[in-house]
């Protein structure tokens, strides 16, 4: 059984204010766009993540978007990756999976130009062993799984750090800076850390060479592990809410009013009622 935590909610980053010409696809820009029609809704198509952004998706597709004026297509995709390159392309008009230091990662590497709302959800990040129940116990130079990209890598190590076996995490620390012998103060049992795509930490948690791997929160959702994690993020002033991205320029009335309903009071008690086990929490 997993065990229950108590989070306080946080609040991600405001919603940047925006104005630009419109593009093609569902809608042009709010300057210029008619007010919704309910008698002709606006298609908004959303790629995210299945769980728990499709379902949070869902459930306002399902119950608030009747006389909305939006038709809400959800796609569901299940790396971190394709995402942002669908929203690029245009593929999608937005999408829902990421948080604030990750979406600015990407923008700085890809060249994307995005904006986003506030933070609807917060989605703890936890170790895992089928080893030891106790991080504390974990041997001298165990090998631990963390997620290769940059953004969760760091948010990674500071979870063990609050657990207490890591030193001193600063943003710019990586699995190999710390690694082994790299950093024994950072480190003081010499873990080595190994470095595999998000959607696949979760799978090593029963390698026989893996003492323990820090999954991101989704994927402890998709893959309904029957373990109590070893060691829990803070939801204390936490930056790592999720909220929904769409192209800079492009706050369509149609984005907007999803946003909107995904930071209704509905899609609140949604969240608490279908997560009681607080691994997912609202962030508004």
């Amino acid at each position: 059984m997993r065990k229950k935590f108590s989070f306080a909610a946080v609040a991600a980053a405001a919603a940047l204010a925006l104005s630009a010409c419109g593009g093609g696809g569902s809608a042009a820009s709010e300057t210029s766009a008619p007010a919704l029609d309910p008698a002709n809704p606006v298609t908004v198509k959303v790629a995210a993540s299945p769980v728990p952004h499709a379902q949070i998706l869902n459930f306002v597709k399902e119950n608030l978007t009747k006389d909305s004026g939006i038709n809400l297509e959800v796609v569901e995709m299940t790396d971190y990756t394709t995402p942002n390159t669908a929203l690029q392309d245009g593929s999608v008009d937005a999408n829902y999976f990421q948080h604030l230091p990750y979406l600015e990662e990407q923008m700085k590497d890809k060249g994307y130009k995005f904006a986003h709302g506030a933070g609807i959800h917060l989605e703890p990040m936890s170790a895992f062993s089928d080893k030891y129940q106790d991080v504390n116990a974990i041997p001298e130079g165990s090998t631990i799984v963390i997620t290769n990209d940059a953004s969760n890598q760091v948010r990674s190590l500071k979870v063990l750090e609050t657990a207490g076996v890591l030193n001193d995490i600063q943003d710019t620390d990586t699995a190999l800076t710390i690694s082994g012998d790299a950093n024994t103060e950072k480190n003081p049992k010499k873990f080595v850390f190994k470095e595999m795509a998000p959607e696949v930490v979760v799978q090593q948690i029963s390698d026989p060479k893996v003492a323990a791997a820090v999954v991101n929160g989704n994927f402890v959702l998709t893959a309904k592990i029957d373990l109590t994690p070893i060691a829990v993020e803070s939801a204390e002033d936490n930056p790592y809410a999720n909220f929904l991205v769409w192209r800079d320029g492009e706050e369509t009335p149609a984005i907007k009013k999803l946003d909107e309903l995904l930071h209704s009071a509905e899609t609140k008690a949604f969240i608490e009622k279908t997560w009681p086990d607080k691994n997912v929490i609202p962030a508004f």
